[in-house]
């Protein structure tokens, strides 16, 4: 089987290569010719771990290809799967234009029957839309059949999340359409993979409804952490307790600045616009995302309680991406926190193991360190955002020499606070 991948940004290239390892003739496809260029010369554009090994490997195979040329990938194409961005727009709605464009021109490609799949985060609806602009653009007349197969990658872990998924959601109206895609994932079967298949509008709220109910108990862990910070009791004895009842589950339970990334902030706002459309209140997703809101804005009084006033205090930061194993920087707490204490007259210096290139675009005016005991020379408290792994097992002899004062605002609860404390240092985290 042949297929494209419309767009070469995360969720695409990810699909792409993952793909080429099962056997399968894969065609990436983007409009930015120096993307195309760079991949086509070894260079990943993302950061993933394990990414660049599988695109080396099958791209000397010759399964993976990296074009331009739309109109050829969607040509030699049994399956088409679009993965164009969706970012969102000032009001919380995706913006559409860029799907809409790819959505044209594979209309004017196409030359026989295909399977035309929604796999970026698309408003519910989106795919009765494609089938319906697909068939008022088409050169020539063609029949094609419509599928949402929507994404469940964490940056990070997205290699492994794509070869062992907890499940793979197949949404279409059509069995033909359905076939195909089934036998597109039938290297999964060997590993026993649910395949759940569903109407298209289900499989479009199915990716909503995950991030939502996800962010929903980040949320509620770091709204209990601060009620633990008021008790004086340690949220992660609480996490641990309620995470041992099966119908609540030990992930996703785990308190800091609040959720980041390119999926949860713009899934939850995208859902609350999606349930307005069609007259329906979504009052628990609408606190979740006020609540996210405050919770990164609660950090700066935690690392205020350590320093006093900010004004002319220098503070080291440890960890700038949205969260470990990415150089994401989208909606990452660290930027709204470093905004607010530089606003107050803080010195920031900043080390992140990846995401300092990515950094420099939202956070232009503070000092970037080489490693992360440079950036905490000096300081007058050391900040963790980010969980970096190694951030774990700092050497904390070190950390009290160079620090200007053994103080440790640990916003991610990666230290033992007794431990912190023994070894001298004035400690906060979040809950405990």
């Amino acid at each position: 089987m042949h297929i494209a991948v419309i767009g070469t940004g995360y969720v695409g290239l990810v699909t792409g290569a993952c793909f080429a390892e099962f056997g399968v003739e894969v065609t990436c496809v983007d409009v930015d010719e120096k993307k195309i260029a760079d991949l086509n010369n070894g260079i990943i554009p993302i950061y993933e771990p394990g990414l660049d090994t599988i695109v080396e490997k099958n791209s000397k195979a010759g399964r993976l290809h990296f074009t331009t040329d739309i109109k050829r990938a969607v040509e030699s194409a049994l399956v088409v799967f679009l993965a164009v961005g969706t970012p969102p727009k000032p009001d919380g709605s995706p913006d559409m234009s860029f799907y809409r464009q790819a959505a044209l021109d594979i209309a004017k490609a196409m030359n026989g029957y295909k399977v035309l799949v929604t796999k970026s985060t698309v408003p519910v609806g989106t795919g009765k839309w494609l089938r319906d602009f697909v068939t008022e653009n088409l050169d020539q007349q063609t029949d094609f059949g419509i599928a949402s197969n929507p994404e469940f990658l964490r940056e990070g872990a997205a290699i492994e999340d794509f070869m062992r998924p907890n499940r793979v959601v197949i949404g279409s109206n059509e069995e033909h359409a359905i076939a195909i895609m089934k036998d597109l994932y039938r290297p999964l079967y060997l590993i026993e993979t649910p395949v759940v298949i569903t109407s298209l509008e289900a499989a479009e709220l199915i990716k909503y409804a995950s991030n939502a109910f996800l962010a929903t108990k980040i949320t509620f862990i770091n709204e209990i952490a601060n009620l633990c910070d008021a008790i004086g009791c340690d949220v992660h004895d609480v996490a641990r307790g309620i995470g041992m009842d099966n119908r609540i589950g030990r992930k996703f339970l785990h308190p800091g600045p609040g959720y980041g990334g390119s999926c949860f902030p713009k899934d939850t706002r995208a859902l609350t616009t999606v349930a307005d459309q069609f007259g329906v209140e979504t009052l628990i997703v609408d606190a979740v995302i006020e609540a996210n809101d405050r919770q990164r804005l609660a950090m700066v009084p935690k690392i205020e309680s350590l320093v006093g006033e900010f004004d002319g205090k220098k503070i080291g930061v440890l960890g700038l991406s949205f969260k470990p194993e990415t150089d994401d920087m989208r909606e990452s707490p660290a930027i709204e926190i470093i905004n607010e204490i530089s606003s107050k007259g803080a010195f920031v210096k900043a080390y992140d193991p990846v995401a300092m290139d990515e950094a420099r675009h939202v956070l232009p005016e503070i000092e970037y360190a080489d490693n992360e005991y440079d950036a905490i020379e000096g300081a007058d408290a050391m900040v963790i955002i980010t969980e970096w792994n190694q951030f774990r097992a700092l050497d904390m002899d070190k950390v009290k020499s160079l620090l200007k004062a053994p103080k440790i605002a640990d916003l991610r609860n990666i230290y033992e606070p007794a431990d912190m404390r023994e070894m001298g240092f004035e400690y906060v985290g979040v809950g405990r």
